[in-house]
């Protein structure tokens, strides 16, 4: 039936969330179980803990675990909104309230000229591949933020730059999507907004940054890009270790040191060719802020030295928003970025312990899903470089002569092209 949405009815996607969902909530309150790892046992014990010492009035000062900006506390905090159920229960259940204002955020980006529902069945799709980890972490509600927040980048710039300062708040990474904006009003209300809650919290509870000084002894996770080289050297006599340290199972021992400057090397390179990217773009379309920001997470994510498998919530919410614009050139990134996901949930948690042994199979379930990432990494800069290199040139004007009859516009599907 024809209508505002394209022609789509949001009836397949709501039932498709509402099944994914219902199993996804029967998973993480262990009515059937997806591995032998209980993901959602941090949720119990260390956001619960978290949440004991926040409401005391103070940071978690003396806890390297806590390495998180401090609007973080609120979601930390969140649970106690439902003062009717104990911490856990409460958690899941936000967790699945920002879920559902992501989906109804998509579909509403979903409609009109130019739109389509793609993204929204990569939401739908993609989340529940990663498991009971999407409800057992808070990333879930970040990525609701920013989501919100790139959506409204199209008519409420400054809205949207307050929900980018709110979103680094929560998890730093929502400050990449500012890469492809240019509008100021976006820009302003970003620092304004960042400015007036890292000096509320500053106030309002002591160790508010105390976070930043938890970063400078941290190994190499043992799910990162980095961590591939540890794991195959474990079978020619590394004599390094496999810990938990810092939150994360991480190695630890010779040479750990160089591969996590390299993996910050190639971060600050994978910056460098975003900033010239900027430099030498000729031409935006009304997607390019959206793939942009796609694209910088997704740099970010792969070399970062920690790949912690809720970070694919990141990738899901912003490949998400790209394909609800027709104009987008992300959906191969897309594609590859949701098997990656359902190859995490494979490698983590259901073959964890293979992972941190570096068994065959543990090495290539992270050859597999790292190389899918780095892949659509590759594919998002060539796409991304590709669609805004294209110089407009002069209007062409028209040659002299009788006026002819003016024509009717042919659709451009939303791709309103403007100057850089």
């Amino acid at each position: 039936m024809a209508g505002s949405n394209g022609g789509r009815s949001p009836v397949g996607p709501a039932l498709a969330w509402v099944i994914t969902r219902i199993a996804l909530l029967l998973c993480v309150f262990k009515v059937f179980s997806v591995s032998p790892i209980d993901v959602t046992s941090d949720v119990s014990s260390i956001y619960h803990g978290w949440y004991e010492v926040l409401r005391s009035g103070t940071f978690p000062l003396h806890d390297v675990t806590w390495q998180y900006p401090p609007a973080a506390a609120l979601a930390v905090l969140s649970p106690g909104l439902l003062p009717f159920l104990d911490y856990t229960t409460a958690f899941f259940w936000l967790a699945s309230v920002a879920d559902v204002i992501t989906f109804a955020l998509l579909l509403h980006g979903s409609r009109g000229e130019g739109r389509r529902q793609a993204g929204v069945w990569v939401w739908v799709v993609g989340v529940p591949l990663l498991g009971p980890t999407a409800y057992a972490r808070y990333d879930v509600m970040v990525t609701a933020v920013a989501v919100a927040a790139l959506l409204a980048t199209v008519r409420r710039p400054r809205v949207a730059g307050a929900l980018i300062a709110f979103g680094a708040m929560l998890k730093v990474w929502p400050v990449l999507l500012l890469t492809g904006v240019r509008d100021r009003r976006v820009w302003t209300a970003a620092v304004a907004g960042a400015g007036v809650l890292a000096l509320g919290f500053w106030l309002w509870m002591p160790g508010a940054f105390a976070f930043l000084q938890f970063q400078g002894e941290r190994g190499t996770e043992v799910e990162s890009l980095g961590s591939l080289v540890f794991h195959f050297a474990r079978h020619h006599g590394w004599q390094g270790q496999v810990l938990l340290n810092y939150g994360s199972v991480e190695f630890l021992g010779p040479y750990v040191a160089l591969v996590s400057d390299i993996a910050l090397t190639l971060t600050v390179t994978a910056f460098a060719w975003l900033l010239l990217w900027r430099l030498r773009a000729r031409t935006l379309d009304a997607a390019t802020p959206f793939d942009a920001a796609f694209t910088a997470v997704l740099l970010f994510t792969t070399t970062s030295r920690v790949i912690s498998p809720q970070y694919m919530i990141w990738l899901i919410g912003m490949a998400a928003v790209c394909l609800t614009l027709r104009a987008s050139v992300m959906a191969v990134p897309a594609v590859l970025v949701i098997v990656a996901t359902g190859v995490t949930l494979y490698e983590f948690p259901i073959r964890f312990g293979d992972v941190v042994s570096s068994t065959p199979l543990g090495i290539t379930l992270l050859v597999i899903r790292n190389g899918l990432l780095v892949a659509a990494c590759v594919v998002a800069c060539r796409r991304l470089w590709t669609a805004t290199a294209r110089d407009p040139g002069p209007f062409p004007t028209a040659p002299p002569g009788p006026p002819s009859p003016k024509a009717e516009p042919e659709p451009d599907e939303g791709r309103e092209l403007l100057t850089w």
